[in-house]
C-alpha cells in the first residue's frame, strides 16, 4: 500500500533538477549535450578553502557541531556583514542551515500559518512557491514583465498588499532573470513596507557577489524595515562550494530562535567540515570571487550578444547572477518533425532533442513563454549552444 501525504502530492517536484537529469541520462546514453539548465558555478572551489577542510579534518573536526553552526563561522559571517554590507548583527541572530535552500525554507516554515499570504515577485524561482506550500500559505504572485526588466514596482506591492500578508520574498540579484533592485527601487519598496509593520521581508542575496553594476544593494539598509528583514545567503555561488551545502540566515533574534528550534528537530548542525571550509571562504583571500564575477560578466556579454542575432527571441541585458531569460513566445505555434510548440515548455524539450541543449521551461518559474539559460559554462560551450539553438530555431515554421 502507498500512502502519499497530501502535503507532498500537492508539490510540484523542481524543474531545473528534472531537466538537467534528462541531460545526464542523454548524456550517459553518448549524447553531446550542452547543459544550460544547472544554476551552478562550473569553478572548483578555491584551493585556500579546500585546505582549511583538509585541516579540519586532521583536526578531528567530526563531532555533531551545534545546531546553529559553530560561534566561529557565526562571528565571520557577522563581520561580513559589517564590512560589505554595513549591517549589524550578533551571532545569536546567525542560523548556519545545510545550504541557502533550507535556510529560506526554516524561515517560511518558522513564521507562515496555513492562510497566511506571501507575495512572491515573479519570474521567481522554482522553490518558493513550494516552500509556502509546504508551510499551507497561499502565495500572491506579482509578475513583472521583461519590459520592466523583471522587477516589481512600489505601486505593484502596495496593490498587492492585504491584511492576511505575512512576507513578502525578495531575490537580488535574481534567478531566474538576472535583474538587480538599485538601492533607489528597494527604498521604494522599503517605503511601502515601513506601513506595515506585521509583514516580514525575506531577503534571498545568494548571488550577491555575481553582479555586474559595481554596487549591491540589501534591503536590510533602511533603518524603517530593519527589524524584520531576514537575509539568506550561502557560499554556494560567489565561493563556487555548491556542494558543500552552508547557508545561512540573518534574522530578528526572534525569528532567529524560531529557525533554530525547527532545525534542532530535523536536521541538526551543517557538516562541521564544510563549515570550517565556510568560515575560511568568509575570512580569507577574496580576490577568487572577483575574478569568478569577471568571467560570469564576461560571459553574460557574449551570451546575450549571440542570443540577440537569433530572430524572435526577446533578449534583456541581467545584470547580476549567471541566467538569461529571453522572451520565446515567437516561436509558439510552430513546428518541426514531430515537434508542435505549444508552449515554452514544448520549446525547452525541443531544443534539448533538436539542438542537445538543455533549458528550463519559463513555466517553472511563473513565468510561462520564457526560458532561462545558464551560462555558468564555458566560452566555447556557450558559443557552440547558440548556434545550435539558432539552427533548431530556424527550423520552425
Amino acid at each position: 500500500m502507498e500512502h502519499i501525504s497530501d502535503r507532498i502530492k500537492a508539490m510540484s517536484p523542481s524543474a531545473t533538477l528534472a531537466m538537467s537529469q534528462k541531460s545526464n541520462e542523454l548524456k550517459a546514453q553518448g549524447v553531446d549535450v550542452i547543459n544550460l539548465s544547472v544554476g551552478e558555478p562550473d569553478f572548483f572551489t578555491p584551493d585556500h578553502i579546500k585546505a582549511a577542510a583538509k585541516r579540519a579534518i586532521d583536526d578531528n573536526f567530526s563531532f555533531y557541531s551545534p545546531v546553529p553552526g559553530y560561534l566561529s563561522l557565526r562571528k565571520a559571517i557577522c563581520e561580513k556583514l559589517k564590512r560589505e554590507n554595513g549591517l549589524d548583527f550578533t551571532p545569536e541572530q546567525i542560523i548556519v542551515s545545510n545550504g541557502a535552500k533550507q535556510s529560506l525554507c526554516n524561515c517560511i516554515l518558522a513564521s507562515i500559518n496555513p492562510g497566511d499570504e506571501v507575495i512572491i515577485p515573479t519570474p521567481a524561482w522554482v522553490s518558493y512557491v513550494e516552500m509556502v506550500k509546504l508551510a499551507e500559505g497561499k502565495c500572491v504572485l506579482v509578475p513583472a514583465s521583461l519590459e520592466q526588466d523583471f522587477k516589481i514596482t512600489a505601486r505593484q506591492l502596495a496593490e498587492a498588499i492585504t491584511p492576511r500578508t505575512r512576507m513578502v520574498l525578495l531575490c537580488s540579484p535574481s534567478n531566474p532573470t538576472g535583474s538587480v533592485y538599485s538601492r533607489e527601487e528597494l527604498k521604494a519598496l522599503a517605503d511601502v513596507l515601513a506601513a506595515h509593520p506585521d509583514i516580514i521581508i525575506l531577503a534571498d542575496e545568494i548571488y550577491e557577489h555575481i553582479n555586474y553594476t559595481g554596487e549591491f544593494n540589501s534591503i536590510a539598509q533602511f533603518a524603517e524595515i530593519r527589524d524584520r528583514v531576514a537575509i539568506v545567503n550561502g557560499v554556494s555561488k560567489a565561493y563556487a562550494m555548491t556542494g558543500w551545502r552552508i547557508g545561512f540566515l540573518a534574522a530578528p533574534l526572534w525569528l532567529a530562535k524560531a529557525c533554530n528550534k525547527l532545525q534542532g528537530q530535523y536536521t541538526s548542525g551543517a557538516s562541521s567540515i564544510a563549515q570550517k571550509a565556510a568560515e575560511e571562504a568568509y575570512n580569507g583571500p577574496q580576490e577568487c570571487v572577483e575574478t569568478m564575477r569577471v568571467a560570469f560578466e564576461r560571459r553574460r556579454n557574449l551570451i546575450v550578444s549571440l542570443l540577440k542575432e537569433i530572430p524572435g527571441l526577446k533578449v534583456g541585458n541581467p545584470e547580476g547572477a549567471f541566467y538569461v531569460f529571453p522572451e520565446v513566445s515567437a516561436y509558439i505555434g510552430k513546428s518541426y518533425g514531430n515537434h508542435t510548440i505549444s508552449s515554452s515548455g514544448d520549446l525547452a524539450l525541443y531544443l534539448l532533442d533538436e539542438a542537445h541543449v538543455a533549458t528550463v521551461d519559463g513555466a517553472a518559474f511563473c513565468a510561462p513563454g520564457y526560458i532561462r539559460l545558464s551560462y555558468a559554462t564555458s566560452d566555447d560551450n556557450i558559443r557552440e549552444a547558440a548556434k545550435r539553438i539558432a539552427a533548431a530555431l530556424a527550423k520552425l515554421q
